[in-house]
Order: C-alpha cells, then sequence, then structure tokens
C-alpha cells in the first residue's frame, strides 16, 4: 500500500494573476484518482497544529503570522496576502510532511501533495514558504528518537536555504541541496553538500551530477530516512527554472532517488516541491511523474 497525504485547504483563492500556483494541488489529486486506478493506496490528512512551528521556529515570527500582524516587509518577502486560508493551509501542509515522514517508516515510501518549503528560516520566510517543513520533521522525528539520522535530499532549482541554516547546528539532521548556481536565492548559506549546477543542463549531465549527489550521501551520512523535495522546477519550460530537463530525465530522477533509497532499505518520505507555468496544468502532469515513479516502484 502506498500511502498518499492530502489536505482540502492546500488549494484556496489567491488574488488573481498571483505569481504562485495554488491550484495546482486539488488538480494533483484529481489527476492522481484515475493514475491509481489500479495502485493500491491510501490517503491520509493531517489537521492543522499551530503548536507544531512553535517548536522550531522564532516564537514572536509564528505568533505574528498566525496573528496575522508580520511587519509589512516581512509579509512582503513571503509573498502571500495574510489571511485565514493561507494560515489553515500552512498549518496542515507542514504537520502533512511530518505525516509522510511518519508513514515513510511504517511503509518505506510515502508521497506528500505538497511540501517542500525549503526557503523558510528559523525567523522569518520567504519565496512563498512560510514555516519549513523539511526541517521541522527532519528535527522532530531524531527528537522522539523515531530517527537516528535524517537526510533532507533537496532536487528543487533553487536551493534550499532555509533549510541548510534551520539544521546548520543539528548533526544527525543533514542537508543536500542539488540546484542551479545562478537562481534565487541570491545569496545561499552552506548545506552539509551543495551541487551547484551550470544554467542550461540536459538530462544527462544533470541526472549523473544528481545521482552521485545521492550516492555520496547516502554512504557518508547513513540516513535512515530520507526526505526528498522533488521540485518540477528544474525542467526545460519552468519559466523560473534555467535548466534544459526534459519530462523523461524529469521522471528519471525521481525514479532513481526513489529506486536507490529502497534498494538500500532507506525509507523515503517525498513532497512535491516547487513548479512554475502558466499553464497550471502542465506543471500537474510534470509532478504526476513522481507518484508514476513510485508506482512503478512499490506497485
Amino acid at each position: 500500500m502506498l500511502p498518499l497525504v492530502y489536505h482540502s485547504s492546500y488549494s484556496f483563492p489567491l488574488p488573481a494573476n498571483h505569481r504562485f500556483p495554488v491550484g495546482k494541488y486539488a488538480l494533483l489529486k484529481n489527476a492522481l484518482a484515475g493514475d491509481f486506478a489500479a495502485v493500491a493506496h491510501q490517503y491520509f490528512s493531517a489537521e492543522p497544529d499551530a503548536d507544531y512551528p512553535r517548536c522550531w521556529h522564532e516564537p514572536n515570527y509564528v505568533e505574528g503570522f498566525l496573528t496575522q500582524s508580520l511587519p509589512t516587509m516581512m509579509a512582503r518577502r513571503i509573498g502571500f496576502p495574510m489571511s485565514d486560508k493561507l494560515i489553515e493551509r500552512t498549518l496542515a501542509a507542514n504537520k502533512g510532511t511530518l505525516l509522510t515522514a511518519e508513514l515513510a517508516l511504517e511503509h518505506g515510501l510515502a508521497l506528500h501533495l505538497s511540501g517542500g518549503y525549503h526557503h523558510a528560516h528559523f525567523d522569518k520566510g520567504g519565496g512563498y514558504c512560510i514555516f519549513n517543513d523539511l526541517a521541522m520533521a527532519a528535527q522532530t522525528l531524531v527528537a522522539q528518537g523515531r530517527a537516528r539520522r535524517v537526510l533532507v535530499f533537496d532536487c528543487d532549482v533553487h536551493q534550499g536555504d532555509g533549510t541548510a541554516t534551520m539544521l546548520a547546528k543539528h548533526p544527525d539532521c543533514i542537508s543536500v541541496s542539488v540546484h542551479a548556481a545562478r537562481n534565487y536565492p541570491a545569496k545561499k548559506p552552506d548545506s552539509d553538500l551543495d551541487i551547484a549546477l551550470a544554467a542550461g543542463l540536459t538530462d544527462h549531465d544533470y541526472l549523473s551530477a544528481m545521482v552521485d549527489a545521492l550516492e555520496l550521501s547516502l554512504r557518508y551520512f547513513q540516513p535512515d530516512l530520507v526526505l526528498y523535495d522533488a521540485g518540477v522546477d528544474i525542467h526545460s519550460d519552468d519559466e523560473l527554472g534555467y535548466f534544459n530537463v526534459s519530462s523523461q530525465g524529469l521522471y528519471q530522477r525521481d525514479y532513481q532517488v526513489l529506486k536507490r533509497c529502497l534498494e538500500k532499505d532507506i525509507p523515503v518520505a517525498a513532497v512535491i516541491g516547487g513548479g512554475y507555468q502558466t499553464e497550471l496544468q502542465k506543471v500537474v502532469d510534470l509532478h504526476r511523474l513522481l507518484f508514476k515513479a513510485a508506482a512503478a516502484l512499490k506497485p
């Protein structure tokens, strides 16, 4: 059985022409109904929990967000208009990544139809990321003794700067980022391992660099859980990406990450990460590749 995590709050109304593709989550769930017709799977939901980010983020920042009283510049860095719907969605999605990780430890593999908010730092957000679901889940599981060492393997085209800073002093929570060298964020703090790749990279060179980084990370850090950020903004059609990776290359990336971890009996919790195209269905179709790779490996 393949566990999938989703909450109805993930897609919510934003102002017309807003850059963030918030509608993709509901569309993805609808698309998977057909894709997974012959795959044993089950949906799970995590309810919004305001206490969860209080454990790992700066208290004044958390309360400012929850009361919609963040300073104007801090809210502007995040990129969303403040609303009750945004709060509900944020709390549910962050707890959803923790649930996905818990299900991965139980079943070997679990997928979240959201997640990957890797630009959120301890005391501030940015780039449509408010609280860092990856860093919070890693720290929670280690603190609870449910995992000895957790690897965040981030393949979004943008560096996971917030994950890097939040896990910098945690020896058992490892951040690895495979990203475009010249892309957001402008200032890139050190992850435990950064693979910064040149613009225009095609399938072969991208996959070679990614696999090398994954194998090195698994051998050196010896994790007993991998949190995988499967951002699709590495695709050649992405409007914020700068790589030249095809749909087949994207599928192979997801397949290789999942396959190599599972072959080593390392559970994997995957989140969908970023993807930016004007035509929303194209982004959804790229996110579906992660789920197709999972279904091929865990029928």
